[in-house]
């Protein structure tokens, strides 16, 4: 009998360290987050450190394991992967919504929405959340918004576009169909294309002339072939993480709560790395040889006029119901 109570106590001995391990193995939370940046790119260094910080304030209990490069999922697989809980977040450029939520173009259209003091306010802003809203209704819910660019550059071989009048037939990257209203106004002929197939298409002659922002002028060697560039406020583009809304309400409320915070301390970071960023790319483009024009106050009004009221139309015929909304919430702020 004696023996018996030394093994069931020796047995409990033996099983009682096991329970904290398995504690530990059910709280323990896998977040992937797929996006279409290089390593190289802000966003990817940023969502680094966001994963980072979660797993040092959860002490190890979160693991948010981030694939750039489209390493997880195509940048058109991202949403219906999220949405079926396939894998639990993703990162989307607002335009890249296209016709599936209209409304996510608003931040991009041209003369709308570039100035700083107002780009800051946005995250939080009851803009941000309207449009956080209609994600909602899409099966994912936003977790931050991480300013992308402000600047566009148009850049071309032959001779500058300074004027409205210098896009006359020039064939031109466009960004999406409802941004080409503005190209097409000025009477260009855009064609758009995934910024990666832009080089080769401008080397072959292709296209004529280029649309990027100025960091992505950088990355992707427009110095290398294409003379000029015309540097101006045209658009403003916001990528957003959002994630599977059924795997965020499984979790703990403190486990929520750090991911949330850090998502937030993402936002601040992304605004200064990115100005950060563009300066050094204007800077970059001139040293490299490009022959840069930074448009005065005249053009860029002369642009607005010609170029804005074509895309914001077209808008509010893709957005009949939520677009005059989204507008008159962000130029709001």
């Amino acid at each position: 009998m004696q023996r018996r109570h030394l093994l069931l106590a020796a047995t409990a001995g033996l099983a009682a360290p096991a329970l904290p391990r398995l504690a530990r193995a059910q709280a323990a939370v896998t977040m992937r987050l797929s996006h279409q940046f290089p390593p190289s790119h802000q966003h990817a260094g940023i969502l680094v450190a966001f994963a980072e910080r979660v797993k040092a304030r959860s002490q190890g209990a979160i693991d948010v394991q981030v694939f750039p490069a489209e390493q997880l999922a195509k940048a058109g697989e991202n949403f219906p992967g999220v949405a079926r809980g396939a894998f639990e977040a993703a990162a989307a450029v607002n335009f890249q919504w296209g016709n599936t939520l209209p409304e996510m173009n608003v931040i991009t259209l041209p003369y709308l929405f570039t100035e700083l003091e107002r780009i800051r306010k946005f995250p939080g802003s009851p803009a941000a959340q309207y449009l956080e809203g209609l994600l909602q209704k899409r099966a994912v819910r936003n977790l931050m918004w991480l300013y992308t660019t402000r600047q566009a550059i148009f850049t071309s071989g032959r001779k500058p576009l300074v004027t409205t009048d210098d896009f006359k037939g020039v064939k031109i990257r466009g960004l999406n169909a409802l941004t080409d209203h503005a190209l097409t106004a000025v009477g260009a002929a855009p064609s758009s294309m995934p910024g990666p197939e832009v080089p080769q298409a401008l080397q072959s002659g292709v296209l004529d002339a280029g649309l990027t922002d100025v960091s992505a002028a950088v990355s992707r060697r427009f110095y290398e072939f294409q003379k000029f560039g015309t540097v101006t406020p045209w658009f403003c583009v916001f990528t957003h993480v959002y994630v599977n809304p059924r795997w965020f309400d499984r979790l703990s409320p403190e486990h929520r709560a750090i991911i949330t915070e850090s998502a937030a301390q993402a936002e601040r970071d992304q605004i200064p790395l990115t100005e950060e960023v563009a300066a050094k790319a204007l800077a970059e483009l001139k040293a490299r040889g490009m022959t840069v024009h930074e448009q005065t106050e005249a053009e860029r009004a002369a642009w607005s006029a010609a170029m804005q009221k074509p895309v914001v139309d077209a808008f509010l015929k893709l957005a009949p119901e939520g677009g005059a909304r989204a507008i008159e919430l962000l130029r709001a702020l």
